[in-house]
């Protein structure tokens, strides 16, 4: 299928409330009053981005999951998001792809956010995810990855879509501005980078700048400072024509990351 519907839902998200987070997103996806393929959910989107996981950490069959079970099934669509899971004594940073018939994938996130003490609660992931929808491949990030092109880099199976959702604080917009349309550009692919807005229980102030950026480098979609829940779609022809008349990919280098 050429064509893909996606659902933004740049929300404000409460601190390690689970049940309003749930709620108050419920709510916002109630209103989308066309069919979708994809929703998309920010970092942690039940909590808000903390490192109170011994207290908010769920297993695998916890609420949360439960409920993008439901949302899933009611919008005959994906919803992906991420959430902290304990799992044999570990606590991840979880990104979750699920289906409407619930099935799902994960993705654990690779990159831990140092200045945070991430590294220090959570543990790493080593693989990548690439999933399909509709005829697209879509690789599915968590924010500090957006950082480091290496692990993001369109080599062997190549993706037509980069998505990242996130927590990322205002005081680095500017890098996070300026890295969404570099990735997109040197992957030759659709990139859509998914924040939250508002405060946290830490005062550290979100401003969105939610953005979806086509194969060459152009703005799709933005938004700044508030909420928003918006659906678009986008074009895999757009993908296809820029690596046919570009291909640039044909020349990059090739490599083999040692640990994944």
């Amino acid at each position: 299928m050429d064509h893909l519907k996606v659902t933004l839902l740049q929300a404000y998200l409460f601190w390690e409330n689970i049940d309003k987070n749930l709620q108050n997103i419920g709510l916002k996806l109630s209103t989308i009053r066309e069919k979708t393929d994809l929703i998309i959910l920010p970092e942690m989107f039940n909590t808000g981005f903390t490192m109170n996981a011994a207290a908010l950490a769920e297993e695998m069959d916890g609420k949360t999951m439960q409920w993008m079970k439901d949302k899933a099934f009611k919008h005959d669509a994906v919803i992906t998001g991420s959430l902290i899971i304990k799992e044999k004594g570990n606590f991840y940073n979880r990104l979750i792809w699920m289906r409407p018939d619930g099935t799902y994938q994960k993705y654990d996130k690779k990159h831990l956010f140092t200045l945070a003490g991430e590294d220090k609660i959570y543990t790493s992931g080593s693989e990548k995810l690439i999933v399909e929808l509709n005829g697209w491949k879509i690789m599915p990030v968590i924010c500090y990855d957006l950082r480091f092109p290496v692990w993001l880099r369109n080599h062997d199976d190549l993706y037509d879509l980069l998505l990242v959702v996130a927590n990322w604080p205002e005081k680095r917009a500017h890098h996070w501005r300026t890295l969404i349309p570099a990735r997109a550009v040197e992957n030759q692919s659709y990139i859509i980078a998914l924040n939250r807005v508002g405060h946290d229980g830490n005062e550290i102030y979100y401003s969105g700048d939610t953005t979806c950026i086509d194969p060459q480098g152009k703005v799709v979609y933005y938004k700044r400072d508030e909420e928003d829940t918006y659906t678009f779609t986008i074009h895999k022809n757009e993908v296809i024509k820029t690596r046919n008349e570009m291909p640039f990919l044909n020349d990059a280098d090739d490599f083999k990351l040692l640990d994944s």
